[in-house]
């Protein structure tokens, strides 16, 4: 079975009233199983076939995770049909570029929102000839020749099915491992976002390796809430249920999440280093609100936590006294987080997308939760490098998976050779040969290094590491990793390449800095006024100061401490291009956007105007702390 249409009949017969996907809507959960997955998909997808959707033709999707949305993916693959993925908060003008560059013909769109996009941007598009909506609310009045319902499509497929026997098993038939499966557009964290072409022989044995080593079941439950157009969603919620047959959950919104979690109870898990640091200022926000000896029981069952945790990381072996200090702490504390956080059922984890702080990382090993690392890129089918049980270091992202070959340049970048690299870039072979050699090494455009049991540390982009005005080697994501652990700052973004020192532009989290404000008495109206109080800046220097004394620490970080910073009066955001929409920072649009604050810290300035604020952005100096191989001993 080498195709995932393939592997849908495989399950609809073998497990086919277990639950494939469930989804929550008002307030109700609703399971469709593996029988009813399979002949649904059959008929959307002779429906799909007699409005023109043809094999090797491109399907875009556009909306949240919703189970019509698997479905329209199972259909426009059992015909052959390549399917590309798409942010469903991306602006009419990004999902015009892309549908421009696939030459989709056919669309499935959520609802009314993502419709309206798709129609602005129509005469743009001449490709599409189908738009396919699933929640038809606010759209009874919409009579473009080329828009259908779901419901109807459907219902035009279920009278053709019974009709078509031979064409859709032929169809099955047809596909190959070797074909492409999917398009994925790149985050586009370093310049205009590419087009990955993977093919289902790719995916499907990266996909196969990673839940042999996860010990994945078919009794597994999963949750899809993170964006469709990131091919980590698309692996842990389409691509390894129908290698293994778990079954997925979709929240109701993002606004229930964790209410939904509780209930669906995941026993696999997928975050983001985004996802993570959320949800810990979520905890330090509550725990600052109790009393005293709350916050004292917190904190003393945390420790006793993250002893355990760092002893067996270490490898030692764990005292009667210490396990039972643990099962305290973990009836008294621990466990009713993890309730909390909807990870009481998680047996493991595993954290993607982008690098995480250490100390992030033990905070939620701590709470008893078998979080890990793994790395990887859209090129590369996702999966290069796994954490495994038993050998876990905080600093690395674990060692190669079978059949991965890694290569380090003299600059320190990592080149990949795998079973699971993508086919090439869509219709860029200039790129395709810049990105993947003739040996079929791909240039990751990340830097590391391997350690000496082996296990891949990642430092940063090749593009950002560099190096201050002195020659001390200077990485900006390891820096700002730790200001994002503290939990009033939202993002943080550090320059200093070429530099004599390093200076950080920080974006407040409002709700964290918000209650603080609240407690101190500040009075402040929106962001901006919250942003510009002085209260504000000593909070976050008091912040800064933390982080610097910890790089102090540590010989390769303690000359990239932060010496000035500013407090942005606004978010960063997607929307503005600050961030990609997996909400990684795009520093070259961040450096032109801000520029003249960044010129202004460097200058030595207390205050600039920027941009339409009333008053001067105020620009404070950090505490530095005395590296430790220069302190003096009192």
């Amino acid at each position: 079975m080498d195709t995932f249409p393939k592997l849908l009949l495989h399950h609809s017969r073998e497990r086919g009233e277990r639950p494939a996907i469930r989804e929550k809507n008002r307030g109700i959960w609703r399971t469709i199983t593996w029988r009813e997955l399979g002949e649904e998909a059959a008929a959307l997808a002779v429906a799909a076939s007699e409005r023109g959707l043809q094999r090797g033709a491109h399907v875009a999707l556009l909306g949240d995770n919703r189970p019509r949305l698997y479905v329209a993916m199972c259909a426009a693959q059992w015909l052959g049909a390549i399917v590309v993925p798409l942010y469903q908060d991306a602006t009419a003008d990004e999902i015009a570029t892309s549908i421009q560059r696939a030459q989709v013909t056919h669309v499935f769109a959520e609802n009314q929102e993502q419709v309206d996009k798709l129609l602005e941007i129509l005469p743009r598009c001449p490709t599409v000839r189908c738009i396919v909506y699933d929640k038809d609310r606010g759209m009874r009045h919409y009579k473009q020749p080329q828009l259908v319902s779901y419901d109807a499509l459907l219902q035009e497929g279920r009278e053709l099915a019974a009709q078509k026997p031979d064409f859709l098993q032929g169809e099955v038939a047809s596909g190959k491992g070797e074909d492409s499966a999917f398009l994925f557009f790149t985050s586009g964290t370093t310049g205009p976002a590419k087009g990955v072409v993977l093919a289902y022989a790719a995916l499907i044995d990266r996909a196969r390796l990673a839940a042999a080593i996860g010990e994945l079941k078919d009794t597994d439950v999963a949750m899809a809430y993170l964006p469709p157009g990131w091919i980590g969603q698309i692996l842990f919620g389409y691509v390894q249920p129908m290698v293994v047959g778990y079954c997925i959950c979709c929240p109701e919104s993002p606004d229930t999440m964790l209410s939904d979690m509780r209930e669906m109870g995941p026993t696999y898990l997928l975050v983001t280093p985004r996802v993570l640091e959320a949800l810990l200022k979520q905890v330090s926000l509550r725990i600052e609100e109790t009393g005293g000896f709350k916050q004292w029981l917190y904190r003393s069952c945390m420790a006793v936590g993250a002893r355990m945790s760092e002893q067996r990381l270490a490898g030692k072996a764990v005292s009667v006294g210490d396990r039972v200090l643990s099962l305290a702490s973990d009836l008294l504390i621990r466990g009713p987080l993890r309730d909390m956080l909807g990870m009481s059922k998680v047996r493991v984890a595993y954290s993607a997308s982008d690098a995480i702080d250490p100390d992030l990382l033990m905070f939620f090993r701590t709470l008893g939760i078998n979080l890990k690392q793994l790395y990887g890129s859209t090129e590369t089918g996702f999966f290069v490098a796994m954490q495994r049980d038993g050998v876990i270091k905080p600093d690395t992202v674990g060692a190669p998976l079978e059949g991965v070959e890694l290569k380090l340049t003299p600059q320190r970048e990592i080149l990949v050779r795998s079973p699971g690299l993508f086919r090439e870039y869509h219709a860029d072979s200039e790129m395709t040969a810049r990105a993947k050699n003739a040996e079929g090494w791909f240039h990751t455009g990340d830097a590391g290094d391997l350690d000496q049991d082996g296990q891949l540390r990642i430092i940063d982009r090749m593009a950002y590491v560099g190096a201050l005005k002195d020659g001390s080697p200077y990485a900006p994501r390891v820096i700002e990793n730790k200001l994002k652990f503290l939990p009033y700052i939202r993002e943080a973004v550090v320059f200093g390449d070429g530099r004599d020192m390093v200076c950080a532009l920080i974006d407040i989290e409002m709700a964290a800095a918000g209650r603080w404000a609240d407690r101190q008495g500040v009075s402040y109206i929106g962001h901006a006024d919250l942003a510009a109080h002085d209260e504000v800046y000593a909070l976050i220097a008091d912040c800064i100061a933390k982080v610097n004394a910890q790089l102090a620490s540590e010989p390769l970080l303690a000359q990239s401490q932060i010496h000035r910073f500013t407090i942005l009066g606004r978010e960063l955001s997607a929307d503005d291009g600050a961030l990609t929409r997996t909400g990684k920072l795009r520093r070259h649009v961040i450096a032109e956007q801000y520029r003249a604050l960044v010129d202004a810290m460097y200058s030595g300035h207390a205050g600039v105007r920027f941009g339409a604020e009333p008053d001067e952005v105020k620009i404070r100096d950090a505490k530095v702390t005395a590296p430790a191989q220069t302190r003096k001993v009192a």
